[in-house]
């Protein structure tokens, strides 16, 4: 039986409410900071479209209030689930901007376990959202994916990527973050998202990296979602590396 719910989330931002309505409701804005690629047609009662890991989602813009309110609804499934999206758009003294984010729909047996993923999924990518708006904005960025189902406990995951970035002792925003990825340039950057024991991530001069552990309830599945800046990316060519990377990253 589905589960009625509800999520909402309040963020400033340092961008106008312009560039917010670039970042949030066209899809390379989108691409910048959230998962997966978006596509948005810009009209209410226009078609969005999300993929990730082969899957299309559809939805239908219910609002359409250019530099106010964005607002979608998925396609109902067979058991009634659905998700509906709005954000609100509040320009603030100083070129500054508040977001509201409220995510609601039907969810199927398993909704205690999704609305938690939810939750905390939502700080991680409102957090990225901030980074891209804050230092790239106007510029569009190249979604980089990849996964390894089972990878471990939160404890076990975090010790191997924070090693690997060079970070011994408790993660905290602010401290520098060095890797090496096989095929790719060297990263040298600073972590600016802690979200322990979910999410990580680091920001260097031309990307947005992201670490998210899954949860064990959810398979222990260690997700990366890379956002490129660099003008000469090749996103397939990172997105093999990072796919190695993971997949031998030594964990245990």
């Amino acid at each position: 039986m589905g589960h009625h719910f509800e999520l909402q989330k309040d963020i400033e931002l340092a961008a106008t409410p312009e560039e917010v309505w670039d970042a949030i409701a066209t899809g390379p804005g989108i691409d910048s900071w959230f998962m997966g690629r978006s596509e948005v047609e810009p009209r209410e009662g226009g078609r969005t479209r999300f993929t990730m890991a082969g899957q299309t989602e559809e939805a239908t813009v219910t609002s359409w209030e250019p530099g106010k309110r964005f607002a979608y609804r998925s396609d109902p499934g067979p058991d009634g689930t659905f998700m509906a999206l709005e954000y609100l758009i509040e320009g603030r003294d100083q070129g500054s901007t508040v977001l509201r984010m409220v995510q609601s729909g039907v969810l199927g047996d398993n909704w205690e376990t999704e609305y938690e993923a939810m939750k905390v999924g939502w700080d991680m990518y409102l957090g990225t959202l901030a980074a891209y708006v804050a230092h790239f904005a106007g510029r569009s960025g190249a979604p980089v994916a990849a996964f390894r189902p089972g990878a471990g406990t939160p404890d076990q995951v975090w010790a191997a990527v924070a090693g690997a970035f060079g970070i011994s002792g408790p993660v905290a925003e602010g401290q520098r973050a060095r890797l090496t990825v096989d095929g790719l340039p060297p990263i040298d950057g600073v972590v600016d998202l802690a979200g322990l024991p979910t999410y990580f991530g680091v920001r260097t001069d031309d990307a947005l990296y992201r670490f998210l552990h899954s949860g064990t309830d959810r398979g222990n599945v260690l997700v990366l979602g890379h956002h490129l800046f660099a003008a000469d990316q090749d996103p397939a060519r990172a997105e093999q590396a990072w796919q190695a990377w993971v997949d031998n990253l030594a964990i245990g």
